[in-house]
């Protein structure tokens, strides 16, 4: 019977996060019972809201269990079914999480074209992150030609579809991202107008030179000090949409400003979890399918190899230290 190599939740993490609080084992691969499905894992993906999961505090999701295989998205083939939805060989989306193989009775599956677009685009731009993105703005931010919208994470798996989607619609699209390399693949590949470095020691000055007609809509990614610049300069009726909070993950800081603003600017905030919204991923994932395909929709990845090196991955990430979509290939 083959291996199946598995990543648990050793212990919660009582600062930040560290590779000591996860554990590596190896079991047998299970066998599908009656209606499952065996699927082995190629690509695993590792995205920020997992540090929620890692405590046990109340939010959106269920804690991640200690001492169970942690808890993701991933791509794989079909190896063995026992439901008729399904047959060996098929290329598959699901949540199997942190092992090689999984075994599912098939609701959190979905077959994929993986002949047309690489098998892992289903963990970031066709997938998760990419209706994040398509959600946030459309149904949230909604810009309209000529307004700016501002992007924090500007290059990550969520950011650079929101800043392309935004610029297709016609807005001014400026993002924030850490390090000239990430700028200027912000600029040169994905199409923002200007994209600021939040690590420079004039990061306060170069916002405001790149806001000279102020902020119609923000989508945010991280929290912290560039959530905070952007606030300042929100116009009246703007739009912000909280997808994530990155920065405060790991201890940082994220103040709202004085609660005058929402009365004087009239702005409109909403949070939003793309789970509760799966009635339209159907939709949104036409569409960026179809920007995929057309080639107006372009994307970047951090693959590392081998899972035992998704913990260390996953610090890296919650660090800054992915450009584009963070996987794990597995095989």
């Amino acid at each position: 019977m083959a291996a199946n190599l598995q990543v648990l939740l050793d212990n919660r993490p009582t600062g930040k996060v560290s590779p000591a609080n996860f554990r590596t084992v190896e079991t047998a691969a299970p066998a599908p019972g009656p209606g499952q499905v065996l699927v082995r894992h190629q690509f695993l993906s590792l995205d920020p809201y997992m540090r929620g999961r890692l405590s046990d505090a109340k939010s959106y999701a269920a804690p991640q269990e200690v001492g169970a295989v942690m808890g993701g998205g991933t791509v794989g083939i079909v190896e063995a079914s026992n439901d008729p939805r399904f047959k060996a060989g098929d290329a598959v989306v699901g949540m199997g999480g942190w092992q090689r193989y999984g075994s599912s009775d098939g609701r959190d599956l979905r077959v994929i074209d993986a002949k047309a677009i690489p098998i892992q685009a289903y963990l970031g731009p066709l997938g998760m992150p990419g209706v994040t993105a398509w959600y946030g703005l459309n149904k949230i931010i909604a810009p309209k030609g000529g307004e700016t919208v501002v992007v924090s994470a500007a290059t990550g798996a969520v950011g650079s579809v929101v800043g392309q989607l935004a610029t297709l619609a016609g807005a001014r699209a400026v993002g924030i991202a850490g390090g000239p390399e990430k700028r200027a693949y912000a600029v040169q590949e994905l199409g923002y107008a200007v994209c600021v470095d939040h690590k420079s020691p004039h990061f306060a000055d170069e916002m405001k030179a790149a806001l000279p007609n102020g902020v119609d809509g923000l989508f945010e990614n991280v929290g912290g000090e560039p959530f905070a610049q952007a606030m300042r300069r929100l116009n009246t009726f703007s739009r912000v949409a909280i997808c994530g909070l990155i920065a405060s993950y790991e201890g940082a800081p994220t103040a709202l400003p004085d609660m005058r603003v929402f009365l004087v600017k009239r702005f409109k905030m909403e949070g939003f979890i793309v789970s509760d919204h799966m009635d339209l991923w159907p939709q949104a994932i036409g569409e960026l399918a179809g920007h995929a395909a057309a080639g107006r929709l372009k994307w970047r990845e951090t693959i590392r190899d081998g899972l035992e090196n998704a913990p260390q991955a996953l610090v890296d990430l919650l660090h800054g230290g992915n450009f584009g979509k963070m996987l794990i290939r597995i095989n």
